[in-house]
């Protein structure tokens, strides 16, 4: 495990940037599991410039979505596609054909997670994925308790999650209450995983995740056994104390 501390959110983006982009440059038709939410955005933001620079093309990737919501019809402007699209497929030139995502109005959610566990498998894994990190711990969906061979599935979503939800959608009440994730199996199986983690109010969660017993109440803490790992987190998510040298800061 590698931990990069930087000193604020501007730096951790431009680092998160650098790291995708030698990942695309290692792998330019890989597998990659990409999560959404605030914190990667500025990384993908960054992501184009990187590539031009570098004379990278994105678009042969093959993405596989982390996570969505449940029973919500297309195009409602609460699902996570809308956010993965707009941040990234449209402007790496991704084609719809090397997409596999969750039907978030699906008929039968558990057919529809098999679907994505299952272009996990025949791409041979994934070889690389960004995530965030849940106030919980969850990574993904994965809610607490979950074990690191939980699998591919429809979750019910804590309480935790719904209330940090709430601020992109105008309340709890407009906050789904089940969702379709990624399990742990595959995202801990990842050749490259890259947790991303900005703002004092993780810093707690944070250290838990580091230094705290593995345990399914604290879904993240099983990073600690996973090959691979980067994990950035800006000043305000570490604190003001030194990195440990056995994280490889």
């Amino acid at each position: 495990m590698r931990l990069i501390v930087t000193e604020d959110y501007e730096e951790l983006s431009a680092a998160a940037a650098g790291w995708i982009a030698d990942r695309i440059a290692t792998r330019p038709d890989g597998c990659f599991i990409p999560a959404t939410g605030d914190t990667p955005m500025g990384g993908y933001a960054r992501l184009t410039e990187v590539l031009a620079v570098r004379d990278l093309d994105a678009s042969r990737l093959r993405i596989v979505q982390l996570d969505e919501y449940l029973g919500l019809p297309a195009g409602d402007p609460r699902l996570l596609y809308g956010w993965m699209e707009r941040s990234l497929l449209e402007p790496l030139a991704i084609p719809a054909a090397h997409v596999v995502a969750f039907d978030s109005a699906a008929y039968d959610p558990v057919a529809s997670c098999r679907t994505v566990d299952e272009a996990i498998v025949a791409a041979g894994g994934a070889d690389f994925t960004v995530l965030g990190l849940g106030p919980n711990g969850h990574l993904g969906f994965n809610e607490p308790p979950a074990d690191a061979d939980a699998p591919t599935r429809v979750i019910e979503l804590t309480p935790e999650s719904i209330h940090s939800n709430a601020v992109y959608w105008g309340g709890e009440d407009r906050v789904p209450r089940r969702a379709m994730t990624v399990g742990m199996n595959r995202l801990l199986a990842a050749r490259a995983i890259l947790l991303l983690v900005s703002g004092e109010s993780k810093r707690s969660i944070l250290h838990r995740t580091l230094s705290g017993p593995a345990t399914p109440e604290v879904p993240s803490s099983y990073l600690q056994s996973a090959d691979g790992v980067t994990i950035i987190a800006d000043r305000a998510a570490w604190g003001d104390q030194p990195v440990p040298v056995a994280f490889g800061g």
